[in-house]
């Protein structure tokens, strides 16, 4: 059976009519690569900090105009909406807040230099006792000899 005979068979159950020369082109969008994290991370803060505010500024707007319908209905439905509203706008300004510390947190993390060592705790040799005698007795020999050096 050819691909028109079945396309043909499905047009004919569904009662529809089939059009095989009918080509919808498919829109692709292409993602820019970016080369460097850190200017991924930058226009990230940018944008979603732009976003914050945005938030913030018609959540202003909105409390304005629920409040002022709330005065003119006396509705305790409406203060309770205006509430909310508010909840809403200061813990998008605690986001913000947020979001400020963690690009601060960035910044510093890449600011230390690179001979901070960490400390290593808990570190679990998995071999024989025989393997790390004799990683030990290298490690020996090893930092004796730079001794000597």
């Amino acid at each position: 059976m050819s691909e028109n005979e079945r396309n043909e068979q499905i047009s004919d159950a569904l009662d529809i009519e089939f059009e095989s020369n009918k080509i919808i082109p498919i829109k692709t969008k292409e993602i820019a690569k970016v080369q460097d994290p850190s200017i991924d991370i930058s226009n990230d803060y940018v944008e979603s900090r732009k976003n914050y505010y945005d938030l913030i500024e018609k959540g202003q707007e909105a409390i304005d105009g629920i409040l002022d319908f709330a005065k003119e209905s006396e509705h305790p439905r409406a203060y309770e909406v205006a509430a909310q509203l508010i909840k809403n706008v200061s813990e998008v300004n605690t986001q913000l807040i947020d979001l400020q510390k963690k690009m601060q947190d960035l910044r510093d993390s890449k600011s230390i230099p690179n001979n901070v060592t960490n400390a290593i705790e808990n570190a679990v040799f998995v071999g024989s006792t025989s393997e790390l005698q004799k990683l030990i007795k290298g490690n020996k020999n090893e930092s004796n000899s730079t001794d000597r050096n």
